[in-house]
């Protein structure tokens, strides 16, 4: 994982403390930063990631909006054409869709259409994927969308270090970003192997967090496991999935976490590919027109002299996000597995 800047005392942190960690920080270092959306002032937002940080900072700079992602995405661009850096919460991901034009037509060509003279320096936070038996209204993953937009960056941490330091970065960005926050990681580590996280952060290496301000730069991949036998491109959950399905499996396989997925760190992942000659895509949105699809056209173009067996996708499934089936619908470590033996075969 990159370095952090001014490294302090470290402390174990979930992913929801870390989050919370990083806008607090960037709203006492910077009074251009707000912080507003549906309850997220007195309540502290549904999973509590702006727990008292109104309290802290007033109403004026923590505050609650009516139920309008139109109107919240829509007010948070003006903000920042005016100077401010407004960090937004989209309860869910999928409620983003009515804000679709403004984050479409508006933040992300404010600075072409204005031949730079503006920019939209906003940070649109969302929780994303299942985990929670939300079903098709709680629970979609749909980073495919926004990777399409020219203008935008798609942003999706996979543990507290990293979370913190790239929201930290994005807030700090003149961009607009799309943040993406797996709900499944919010309170623990997910080893994989079971459908609940059954560790505490505080045991786990990656929960030890800095207190002090830090950044992950974007754009930038990590490796998050080496290997030799084939390379796996993921991000979010699936980080740990395919963890999982590499130590059941015992093959030595190389897990790269995007983190950033667009722009994408496309150095590592070609690095990575040739020299394993195999690659396994992962991720938990749907199969058809996902990421994945785009990662896979990249490493044939790249890398297609290096392949040693055709590339593998493991998704999520091409229907509407199943209530009871949650758990049959997320690719888990036995379906990335089999991926990983067929990407193994001469």
């Amino acid at each position: 994982m990159a370095s952090a800047i001014n490294k302090g005392p470290t402390r174990p942190m979930t992913m929801i403390q870390a989050l919370r960690s990083a806008m607090d920080i960037m709203l006492e270092r910077d009074s251009n930063v707000v912080v507003f959306g549906q309850d997220v002032g007195y309540f502290g937002g549904v999973f509590r990631c702006t727990e008292g940080l109104q309290a802290k900072y007033g109403k004026s700079r923590v505050f609650d909006t009516p139920i309008s992602e139109g109107g919240i995405v829509g007010a948070a661009v003006g903000m920042g054409a005016y100077g401010l850096r407004p960090v937004v919460e989209i309860q869910f991901a999928d409620y983003f869709y009515p804000a679709s034009d403004q984050i479409v037509s508006e933040a992300a060509r404010l600075r072409y259409r204005s031949v730079g003279e503006f920019t939209a320096p906003l940070t649109i936070r969302m929780p994303c994927g299942g985990g929670i038996y939300g079903g098709q209204t709680h629970s979609q993953s749909p980073e495919a969308l926004f990777t399409h937009v020219s203008g935008l960056r798609t942003v999706m941490p996979s543990n507290p270090y990293d979370a913190k330091g790239l929201l930290i970065a994005s807030i700090e960005n003149d961009d607009p970003v799309i943040f993406l926050e797996p709900k499944r990681l919010y309170n623990g580590p997910f080893d994989g192997h079971h459908d609940r996280p059954i560790v505490p952060w505080s045991k786990h290496p990656l929960g030890e967090v800095p207190e002090g301000y830090y950044t992950v730069p974007l754009e930038s991949a990590s490796v998050f496991r080496k290997g030799a036998a084939l390379t796996v491109l993921t991000y979010g959950t699936m980080v740990f999935v395919s963890e999982a399905a590499a130590q059941e499996t015992g093959i030595d396989a190389e897990i790269i976490d995007l983190r950033s997925i667009w722009p994408l760190d496309l150095d590592a992942i070609v690095k990575s590919v040739k020299k394993t000659g195999r690659c396994v895509v992962v991720h938990e949105a749907t199969r058809t027109s996902g990421f994945g699809a785009e990662l896979i056209a990249l490493v044939q173009e790249h890398c297609f002299y290096h392949l040693e067996t055709p590339i593998e996708r493991v998704t999520g499934w091409d229907t509407p996000y199943p209530h009871a089936q949650e758990w049959a619908y997320f690719p888990g470590p036995g379906r990335v597995g089999a991926a990983f033996k067929r990407a193994m075969e001469d």
